[in-house]
């Protein structure tokens, strides 16, 4: 069999405006699929209705096409795999919940969040501590009991199972999913569906060959690679990038007005000197000029990208 043709994705969660984190992230991963000559697919992760009102999502489709990305399907255009809002897809994810769930891993979990974050120390790679298994043990009487108090959580109990692949930019990596990842939650005790579950049923589903996102979510990628086995799907090929910092270090958010779209429209006036701008810091180009996302296809490979995360020049946006 040969290659399978490449499909990327966008996936991002329309909470607020996006940042210029966001549009490095969104640049790199529609680089790399136009370079390997490959389709990109929107996909909208709205799980938390509250927080990702669709005024937001509409903004974002606008925001894209403003820095010059496109896609085949996906968004308000929809296509041959929609939904492509995850609010609008539980019924996917009820279907893959019950897949899991014949397999008898699956088990309620009662904890509060006080009761979590008492666990052991935290994982080195990612700051999380992996769950304590401490509701896999309960009977089916002491589950009734605790639930006629509160909604549980679902879980999935992680094997003993080394997962090892490797990165198409940092290279080998790999985990014990018992010891390092741990069971981990596929519903939460409101019924909202967790993103462990929802991006591997959607990556599934929606063909995604290629999977680029930032360098925080590195660690839970052998979860994901074991999930879509556990769903029937081939797993997608990873690519990390190194995350856009302020200069002290901190990861930016959305809370970062200053270092938004909106703000970036007003500063430069048109999307050219901010893809010059990360080109440059992705080593695409030698100086930061002004440059169309469509000229630095031809120009794009995993090997001038940095591993180290990015910092903003002092006062960035600032000035």
């Amino acid at each position: 069999m040969g290659e399978r043709p490449v499909v990327g994705r966008f996936a991002p969660s329309p909470s607020g405006r996006m940042h210029l984190g966001n549009l490095l992230c969104a640049l790199v991963a529609w680089l790399s699929a136009r370079s390997a000559g490959g389709r990109m697919v929107l996909r909208i992760e709205d799980l938390d209705t509250a927080r990702c009102p669709r005024a937001y999502a509409r903004q974002l489709e606008e925001d894209l096409r403003w820095f010059g990305l496109d896609w085949e399907e996906g968004g308000e255009q929809g296509g041959p795999h929609g939904p492509y809002f995850q609010s609008q897809r539980t019924a996917f994810y009820e279907e893959a919940f019950s897949h899991l769930a014949q397999q008898d891993r699956i088990y309620p979990c009662f904890c509060t969040r006080a009761e979590l974050h008492a666990a052991s120390a935290p994982h080195a790679s990612d700051g999380l501590a992996p769950y304590s298994g401490r509701c896999r043990s309960l009977t089916r009487e002491q589950a009734e009991a605790m639930a006629a108090k509160r909604r549980p959580a679902w879980r999935i109990q992680a094997p003993a199972r080394r997962i090892a692949f490797t990165d198409g930019h940092y290279g080998p990596y790999a985990a014990q999913l018992d010891r390092d990842c741990g069971d981990f939650i596929l519903r939460r005790s409101d019924g909202v569906y967790a993103y462990q579950l929802a991006v591997c049923a959607d990556d599934g589903a929606m063909g995604v060959t290629q999977v680029v996102r930032g360098r925080d979510l590195l660690a839970y990628t052998p979860q994901q690679i074991w999930l879509l086995e556990e769903l029937g799907y081939p797993p997608p090929q990873y690519y990390h990038i190194p995350l856009l910092t302020a200069p002290d270090g901190r990861r930016l958010s959305k809370r970062d007005g200053d270092l938004d779209v909106g703000a970036l429209q007003k500063r430069y006036g048109r999307p050219e000197p901010v893809v010059g701008l990360l080109g440059h810091w992705c080593g695409l180009l030698d100086r930061p000029e002004p440059a169309a996302a469509r000229e630095l296809v031809g120009l794009f490979s995993w090997e001038k990208l940095p591993q180290k995360d990015i910092l903003l020049p002092e006062n960035f946006g600032r000035e």
